[in-house]
């Protein structure tokens, strides 16, 4: 607390600030408008962005194998909207206006995954020091490592998946929003039963006026009263709009308010007590029991944090801006739900890191502000682009909005910047970090797809390669991975010049991941001839929320749909049928021989005339790619089935 002497009116004005930013911005903000900019089911900045990707063509900074646009009905649904607006003709056009927004959608990721390793830190670490009220002997030292214990069991529960944790905790949380408001009316009615005249927001205006840069200090630990917001959107992909919405409005936000009021009633009477409001405003006789429940809801809270953060890596990984992680689907019926390994206990060492390292509560919490302020600013920029570009909201309530929250976020946001030195510049470093990793793989990607498209093989060199009779069609069934569509990997000509043979059926198959978080189906797998005899390509189109992993059975989705492509044309071309049904027998045997998966395993090599950006760059990306997960086994491909095929890319 930077007051002194906080007198009655100081309290007031501080509990007014809390219920006005409460209501606004987790009520109006949060649960009234951004969980309604969901991108079919999906939410956080990421989303978002995606959003904006389908609705404008900004889709050609993405790496090779995402697009944002496709022939896909759902992907072309901004051809039925009427005229572009000028803004979004203006960043269709603009590369550096489409550059900046992938910025912003990438730094509001890396500080939402900041935020999945600050939140389970602080707010273990907070109510485990509750320990320390009936017990001063008890050391900050055994504080922290009884928190680090706490979060190493949370942590290793995960992997049994979302719903089974949130059935755990559910009793918990339900408790907590229950037994806070009521101990909150009970110091309400003990204290100061007029507390709730602070809601009136001259008690703001008199708070900053008395206390000019004081009070404007004191915003940097006010701005953690509306901590867990952007949680209520990012968790989208694991709970519904609906629910999330029914459990804030009709629990957590009436809890917070009752609690927050008791406790301002507390401090009233008790005006040296702020350093630890919340454990001193508890009546003794209940102590123990709420330090139980304080500390079971401080892991439930840290559960919503960790599970955005896994939702917003699968996003990323998905759209090829991460290096491929081991991804789990964790429910058979809600595919947002996931679980990665990696990230799990990557997140682990990082939170466990923080608490013994900054086992100081104020560098955590002031870490924990720039976290939490810059997330909400980056979201009320995105979603003003939703609202003008996309919702065309009337300028009127677009400038409205921007008014608001703009300025409310813009003033917290000034407070908590001057925290910087004092533990601010933790997120800052883990954003840092992380952006470096989805640069380097970024740079590295599209480096890659250059040199793919630079010596792409067309349709007549590969029938001038096949052309070579000393080039065999050899029996069996051949599923050839590309990232290019409208020609052939480099690799193919590596692979028939050196191996010397095609086979007879060849599948030149293509993932392509699009800015959309479900594919339909029926649009799944785009199948077609390529003018030479038993030469097919696919197309295997997924959104971000969808699953890899087919389960081994992808041969048989793909072949299902050659055979419905096969029928059509016969269909249509009744003087093709014998073709057809040659086509048929051809392809059947070729499955009953042998079905093989075949893809480049590719590496650059460094000339001495890059540059030491490329040197430094592209040595980063291999390092990452050598240690990285293959993009085959997320298909469910069998092992003995798959083959790689080395190639160096001179960069």
């Amino acid at each position: 607390m930077a007051l002194k002497s906080p007198t009655t009116d100081d309290y007031l004005g501080i509990y007014s600030i809390m219920f006005w930013t409460l209501t606004l911005i987790g009520v109006v903000k949060y649960a009234c408008i951004a969980l309604k900019a969901d991108d079919q089911g999906e939410g956080g900045t990421f989303a978002l962005y995606s959003l904006l990707c389908r609705h404008l063509n900004i889709g050609a900074i993405t790496s090779g194998n995402v697009s944002s646009q496709s022939s896909l009905s759902h992907n072309n649904m901004h051809q039925g909207f009427k005229k572009q607006s000028k803004l979004g003709m203006f960043i269709e056009r603009s590369l550096i206006a489409r550059r900046v927004l992938f910025f912003i959608a990438i730094l509001g990721m890396c500080m939402l995954i900041g935020d999945g390793i600050l939140t389970p830190a602080i707010s273990v670490l907070s109510a485990m020091d509750g320990i320390r009220g009936p017990f001063p002997d008890f050391s900050k030292s055994l504080v922290e490592g009884l928190s680090a214990l706490v979060l190493v069991a949370l942590f290793l529960v995960q992997k049994y998946g979302t719903a089974r944790v949130s059935f755990l905790f559910s009793p918990i949380m339900g408790t907590w929003t229950l037994t806070t408001p009521i101990i909150g009316i009970y110091n309400v009615i003990h204290h100061y039963p007029s507390i709730f005249k602070a809601i009136s927001p001259h008690y703001i205006f008199t708070f900053f006026s008395r206390n000019g840069h004081q009070g404007w200090l004191l915003l940097n630990g006010m701005v953690l009263c509306i901590t867990g917001s952007e949680a209520l959107f990012a968790d989208l992909g694991h709970f519904d709009r609906r629910s999330i919405q029914i459990a804030f409005l009709s629990f957590i936000y009436p809890s917070l308010v009752l609690t927050y009021a008791g406790q301002t009633a507390y401090l009233i009477q008790n005006p040296n007590h702020h350093d630890d409001g919340f454990y001193k405003f508890i009546p003794t006789k209940l102590y123990w029991p709420m330090f139980v429940i304080a500390s079971s809801a401080a892991i439930v809270a840290s559960q919503s944090l960790i599970s955005a953060t896994f939702s917003v890596i699968k996003q990323s990984v998905v759209l090829d801006y991460f290096p491929r992680i081991k991804i789990v689907h964790t429910s058979s019926s809600n595919e947002g739900q996931v679980y990665s390994p990696e990230t799990n206990y990557t997140l682990m060492v990082f939170c466990v890191a923080v608490i013994l390292i900054f086992g100081d509560g104020k560098e955590i919490g002031n870490a924990f502000g720039v976290v939490i302020i810059l997330v909400m600013l980056i979201t009320t920029l995105l979603l003003t682009l939703v609202m003008i570009v996309i919702w065309r909201i009337p300028s009127v309530l677009v400038a409205l909005f921007c008014f608001i929250f703009l300025t409310m976020e813009g003033v917290y946001a000034s407070s908590v910047f001057t925290k910087i030195k004092e533990g601010g510049w933790i997120p800052f470093a883990i954003s840092l970090i992380l952006a470096f990793i989805m640069f380097g793989w970024f740079y590295g990607r599209q480096r890659k797809m250059e040199y793919e498209l630079a010596h792409k093989i067309d349709m007549d060199r590969l029938k001038l390669l096949l052309s070579d009779p000393g080039v065999q069609r050899v029996p069996g069934l051949c599923f050839f991975y590309t990232n290019i569509q409208d020609g052939f990997t480099p690799v193919l000509g590596h692979y028939i010049k050196n191996m010397r043979s095609i086979h007879k059926v060849t599948v030149f198959t293509t993932l392509r991941y699009l800015l959309v978080p479900k594919v339909a189906p029926n649009e799944r797998f785009v199948v077609k001839r390529l003018g030479l005899k038993g030469v097919y390509g696919c197309l295997i189109q997924y959104g971000y929320a969808d699953s890899l992993n087919l389960q081994g059975d992808i041969v048989s989705h793909i072949i299902a749909s050659l055979q419905d492509h096969i029928m059509q044309y016969s269909i249509e071309n009744p003087r093709a049928v014998p073709l057809e049904e040659q086509e048929m027998i051809d392809l059947n045997e070729a499955q009953d021989a042998a079905v093989v998966h075949v893809r480049g395993k590719t590496r650059f090599h460094i000339s001495k005339n890059c540059t030491w950006f490329d040197r430094f760059m592209l040595a980063f990306y291999e390092f990452m790619h050598s240690n990285c997960r293959s993009g085959i086994p997320t298909l469910g491909v069998p092992l003995p089935q798959r083959i790689e095929v080395g190639m160096f890319y001179e960069a």
